[in-house]
């Protein structure tokens, strides 16, 4: 995309953790507790080691094959371009059309019910898009001191108000109905895939990679970094929210991270989260409208999406039309009201289950190439490989299996998630064999995909083996 490096560490932090702090995830956050109590900690720290793994294959993959197509380029490279486009189009895209909509519509409900009453959450939610959309437009930079800001604001507001909770330093602790820490036993572990929704796009900074100096350094470091903080930042308003609120107002709250808030600090603690919240949803709204535009610009450059996604700003050097495109389908649908608060559970857990296949592959696709390039230069390596990779896999699937206690909602879950790969899996069959003309599972090579030059640098040499001359051995 003809673009200079110029993220560094925080604002690479701030892109990995800027999409996993947002409302949906408070929202998560508070309804969980409110669901298991205390003992949702368990499935946040399963969910945490899984996506750990997810982030050490990214990482691995990232820095070896640094393009900004991410998980499509890993993907065709080791099983061909069906899946590949598949995990875009499934995984983040048609996400995306869900996870925005929401995100906007919870900072919608959050200023009217807080700040504006009189005034349309629909319209707030819109002006927001609006804002980050032209942020975006105005190119990398612009993008990167905002994601900063927001990042860094939210995560120290956040953690402020757990620790006044948790240290008493607020309004007196109300009598709350005694719960015990974990009164869904071992079945805690079906909130797994829910858990995950609070650290799950971690792995957004890595289409950024072209625009990112040190990435072999940074990204890895941005996203284990960005985990460890959301868990801890996560833990102080956990558990200061059962603390403060009942379980079962929790659990039936669209907003509950507002609730809490309200109780431990009044009408001030109101305030503070309802700020809180808009600038979480403005944070993930603007990685969203950063990075899937680029994905599409990566598919189309290499011929999986219409040309018209390569169109790249004569002066700002962004990704105009894709944004645009995005923007468009992102405001229709809310709108439209068809990704809105009402079914906001439903929502995520049907985008977290296409993103959890995302994940899977992405551990396979390691092991592939791994296996068809042994000599490549890696400049991150998943430390005890292949052990993270299988056992994230089996997780995330499980997590899929069990993502709901409740199977009417798992149904309806399920439902939504199904739709998306059929729609997806049509498009890309289409486009694969009658627009690029090629196999569905034919992988790509290194050279196509890379370049001559990269693969003659990337590719190391093996060193030859020294054998003993027996001949001079009596």
């Amino acid at each position: 995309m003809e673009q200079q490096k110029k993220l560094g560490f925080l604002s690479a932090f701030s892109v990995a953790v800027g999409l996993v702090v947002a409302s949906s995830t408070l929202v998560t956050l508070g309804q969980g507790m409110g669901m298991a109590g205390g003992g949702f900690i368990i499935a946040m720290v399963a969910a945490w080691f899984l996506q750990y793994f997810s982030a050490q294959s990214f990482a691995e993959l990232t820095t070896s094959l640094p393009k900004s197509g991410s998980l499509n380029v890993y993907a065709r490279m080791a099983m061909g371009p069906a899946l590949g486009i598949i995990s875009i189009l499934a995984g983040y895209v048609y996400m995306s059309f869900l996870t925005v909509p929401a995100e906007l519509s919870v900072a919608g409900a959050v200023f009217n019910g807080v700040f504006a009453p009189e005034f349309s959450p629909a319209l707030f939610a819109f002006v927001l898009l609006a804002i980050f959309t032209i942020a975006n437009l105005l190119g990398v930079d612009v993008f990167a001191k905002l994601q900063i800001f927001l990042t860094i604001t939210m995560i120290v507001s956040i953690s402020i108000l757990g620790i006044i909770g948790l240290t008493n330093a607020g309004l007196p602790v109300p009598a709350v109905p005694d719960m015990p820490f974990n009164p869904m036993g071992l079945s805690v572990l079906g909130l797994t895939a829910l858990a995950i929704w609070l650290y799950i796009g971690i792995e957004f900074v890595c289409p950024l990679v072209e625009e990112i100096d040190r990435p072999e350094k940074n990204i890895p470091l941005a996203m284990t970094l960005g985990l460890l903080v959301i868990i801890v930042v996560n833990i102080l308003y956990g558990f200061a929210s059962i603390k403060y609120v009942a379980a079962n107002a929790l659990a039936a709250s669209d907003t509950p991270h507002v609730i809490v808030a309200q109780a431990i600090l009044g009408r001030g603690g109101e305030i503070w989260i309802g700020l809180v919240s808009i600038l979480a949803t403005a944070s993930s709204v603007n990685t969203f409208i950063a990075v899937i535009p680029r994905m599409l610009y990566s598919m189309a450059k290499d011929g999986e999406a219409p040309k018209i996604f390569t169109m790249i700003h004569p002066r700002f050097r962004t990704p105009w039309v894709g944004i645009l495109i995005v923007f468009a389908i992102y405001s229709m649908l809310l709108l439209l009201g068809i990704a809105g608060i009402e079914q906001i559970m439903i929502l995520i857990l049907s985008a977290a289950t296409c993103w959890l296949l995302a994940y899977v592959l992405t551990h396979i696709v390691v092991i592939v190439l791994r296996y068809k390039y042994p000599t490549l230069k890696r400049p991150y390596k998943t430390p005890l490989y292949p052990l993270p990779q299988i056992l994230g896999s089996a997780g995330m699937i499980y997590a899929i299996w069990a993502i709901w206690p409740d199977v009417v909602t798992k149904m309806e879950i399920y439902k939504y998630a199904g739709v998306a790969l059929l729609v997806c899996v049509i498009y890309t069959v289409v486009w694969v064999k009658f627009v690029m003309k090629k196999n569905l599972f034919e992988p790509i090579s290194l050279e196509e995909e890379m370049g001559a030059e990269f693969v003659r640098e990337a590719l190391k040499q093996e060193a030859p083996v020294k054998r003993l001359n027996t001949s001079t051995v009596s």
